[in-house]
């Protein structure tokens, strides 16, 4: 385990508020670092960069397909995305130079993921 991979686990999956994270590398545009078991798809990865850099009205009035899961947006801006589907949420956080995404599952406290992840 790397020491991203160690960060995501005790800052974010210890808390038992997020499911799984991952860390992409807005510059090498790939997953740099994820919890065990979380892979994240190139496309995906490619998807939440441009998403950010191009697309944030669109996701904010379309939602967003991740995993071949559609989430509908539920709040959006330059630097952070929450989304939920009937399973869950994803929480995606943008920051210079890596963007963080979270997934919780329904029953947890949507409000505490967002902010374990925006603190991270």
């Amino acid at each position: 385990m790397n020491q991203l991979q160690a960060l995501l686990n005790d800052s974010l999956i210890r808390t038992k508020h997020v499911e799984n994270a991952a860390l992409i590398d807005i510059r090498e545009k790939k997953v740099c670092a994820s919890t065990f078991g979380f892979n994240v798809p190139p496309e995906n990865a490619l998807s939440l960069i441009y998403a950010f850099s191009k697309n944030l009205l669109q996701i904010r009035r379309g939602g967003l397909d991740f995993k071949q899961k559609y989430y509908k947006c539920v709040r959006a801006d330059e630097h952070s995305i929450y989304l939920q589907n009937p399973d869950g949420g994803l929480i995606v956080v943008k920051t210079k130079t890596f963007i963080l995404i979270a997934t919780y599952k329904v029953g947890m406290y949507p409000s505490v993921c967002v902010e374990a992840v925006e603190k991270l």
